[in-house]
C-alpha cells in the first residue's frame, strides 16, 4: 500500500466485476494509485493515508423532496410535480444543460449502485471523515459528479463517455488541467498505416471510463483543498452539494 502526506482519492461506480474504482492523486497531482475494488478495499486503501480528501461520484443520500416542495410553489401541473422526484442539485444542474441521475427519496428505491454509495458514506463517516468543507480536518469527504465536471471543464457536454473520442476528450482535459498521467497524444504517435491494417490498436495508453470518472473527482478532491475558491457547490447543504471543479456554472452546456 502507498502511503503518502496527502491522498486526494476519487470513489466511482465499477462497471465490472468490482464495487468501485478508485484514483489517488497526491499533492503535486502524480497518481500514485488506480484500481478497482470491493468496499473493503478502497476503505482500507482510504485508511492507510495520513491525511485524505476524498471525492465520491454518488449521492451522499436520498432526496429530501425541496425540489418538489420548489415546484409546487411554481403552481404546476401534478405530472410536472412528479416530474422532480430529485435532490435539488440534481434539479440544478439539468437547469443548466446537465444531464444527471435521478435519486429517489427511499434508500429502498434507489438502485443497488446508489445503496452501496451510502454505505460507502456511512463506513467513512465512521471512521472520521468529516463533510467537506472541515478546514480543521485531515480527513473531508465531498461528493462530486463526474459527467458533470467534465461539461464545466470542457465548457460543453462532453462526447459519450464509452466511446475512443470520448475518452480521449475526457484524458486530454485532465491532462491539461495538470494531471502527471499518460499523455493521450501518445495514443496517435503509435498508429500506422500497417496497425490500422491489422486493427491493432494502442488502447494500452488510453484509460477505462470508469477510471476516468475516479480521476475526476481526484482531481475535484485535490481543487477542493489546495486551490480554495477554484470549486463551486451546487445543491442544498442539508440535502447534499455536488462539489464542481469551476467556480460558477455557465447558463446552458
Amino acid at each position: 500500500m502507498f502511503f503518502t502526506d496527502s491522498a486526494f482519492i476519487g470513489i466511482s461506480p465499477a462497471s465490472g466485476h468490482k464495487s468501485f474504482t478508485y484514483a489517488a492523486l497526491d499533492k503535486d497531482l502524480n497518481l500514485f494509485a488506480l484500481a478497482d475494488g470491493e468496499m473493503d478495499d478502497v476503505t482500507a486503501f482510504i485508511a492507510g493515508q495520513n491525511s485524505a480528501t476524498v471525492a465520491v461520484n454518488l449521492p451522499a443520500g436520498v432526496n429530501r423532496g425541496l425540489a418538489r416542495e420548489m415546484m409546487k410553489k411554481k403552481m404546476l401541473t401534478p405530472y410536472q410535480i412528479r416530474r422532480t422526484e430529485l435532490r435539488f442539485a440534481e434539479h440544478e444542474l439539468r437547469e443548466h444543460g446537465i444531464a444527471v441521475t435521478k435519486t429517489p427519496a427511499s434508500a429502498e428505491l434507489c438502485p443497488a449502485w446508489m445503496q452501496a454509495g451510502f454505505e460507502l458514506y456511512r463506513k467513512l463517516g465512521k471512521a472520521g471523515f468529516q463533510k467537506y468543507p472541515e478546514k480543521d480536518s485531515t480527513h473531508q469527504i465531498l461528493e462530486t459528479n463526474p459527467h458533470a465536471c467534465y461539461c464545466v471543464m470542457a465548457g460543453k457536454v462532453p462526447l459519450a463517455r464509452l466511446s475512443l473520442e470520448g475518452r480521449l476528450q475526457r484524458q486530454i482535459i485532465l491532462y491539461e488541467h495538470g494531471l502527471r498521467i499518460k499523455d493521450p497524444m501518445d495514443f496517435f504517435e503509435e498508429i500506422t498505416r500497417y496497425k490500422l491494417a491489422k486493427g491493432i490498436w494502442p488502447m494500452e495508453l488510453l484509460y477505462q471510463p470508469d477510471q476516468l470518472d475516479a480521476l475526476a473527482a481526484a482531481y475535484t478532491a485535490w481543487l477542493a483543498v489546495e486551490k480554495q475558491g477554484k470549486t463551486t457547490g451546487v445543491g442544498d447543504v442539508q440535502e447534499g452539494q455536488i462539489v464542481l471543479p469551476a467556480t460558477e456554472l455557465k447558463d446552458r452546456y
